[in-house]
């Protein structure tokens, strides 16, 4: 294990003076319990940065009148997560943004979370970053579990939601998001490879977890056909092992680096 300085800001401009723009993609069930609100009103409320939000509807009509104001898309029909977030950014300008967030509607956010992640993920140079989850969250992969004393690790795993943070220099990389696995399952398999070979890094902010509890990840679309999806989709595509994926690079508590050589997380 090697201490070391944190990284060089080589590759991402500081925060200009100018507030950065921010784009957030989301998709909400209308017609089951949801957060959407809640999240909305949090995002917004941030003070660094200034977010422009595009949501779509599945199942119903928005549930407040704030958060018709920001909703791009209304179906009945259960259309696919990635499938949504392409329509939703299709047409836009997306290199005026300095971050995309793709943003699911079950999660509770902390007070000031917009500000203090993306800040974090510009800090430790992140050009694909999501936050942690709380202990008491669902969670598929124990790596995105948070780690209480550090601020933030370098992985070579970025899961698909429920938050996901694409920073300009990797949008142009990653977006429009491949729709051959449509729900997404997979692709944070793949991102890595791609993310590491433009020379960047990706990792996991855990001084902002989010707490993700609401309903069963399943719930609203059909897992298996997302599951024979992904393999698929991975048979045809580079993408890292899961043994390789589930690795921490390096960990940050504060101004304090700790390399990993060899970490397996779940």
């Amino acid at each position: 294990m090697v201490r070391g300085a944190l990284p060089a800001q080589s590759k991402f401009n500081p925060v200009p003076l100018a507030q950065p723009r921010v784009l957030v993609l989301g998709v909400y069930l209308a017609d089951r319990e949801t957060l959407v609100t809640h999240i909305v009103q949090e995002l917004g409320a941030a003070e660094c940065f200034r977010v422009e939000q595009r949501w779509a509807a599945l199942g119903g009509l928005a549930p407040t009148v704030h958060v018709r104001g920001v909703t791009s898309i209304q179906s009945d029909d259960r259309i696919p997560k990635f499938v949504l977030i392409n329509r939703l950014s299709a047409g836009l300008d997306l290199s005026g943004y300095s971050f995309i967030l793709v943003v699911d509607d079950d999660i509770e956010l902390p007070v000031g979370f917009l500000d203090e992640f993306l800040s974090l993920q510009q800090k430790y140079d992140l050009a694909l970053a999501q936050p942690a989850r709380t202990p008491d969250s669902q969670l598929d992969h124990a790596i995105v579990r948070q780690v209480a004393d550090l601020e933030a690790r370098q992985t070579r795993f970025v899961e698909i939601g429920p938050v996901v943070s694409v920073r300009r220099d990797a949008v142009r990389h990653l977006m429009p998001f491949d729709e051959a696995s449509p729900m997404g399952w997979g692709l944070d398999y793949v991102w890595p490879v791609i993310i590491e070979a433009h020379g960047l890094r990706l990792g996991i902010i855990d001084a902002t977890p989010v707490r993700h509890d609401l309903r069963p990840q399943t719930k609203g679309y059909n897992g298996r056909a997302a599951w024979w999806k992904m393999q698929s989709y991975l048979a045809r595509t580079p993408h890292l092992p899961r043994q390789e994926a589930m690795r921490v690079v390096a960990e940050y508590r504060g101004s304090l680096r700790r390399h990993m050589s060899s970490r397996a997380s779940g």
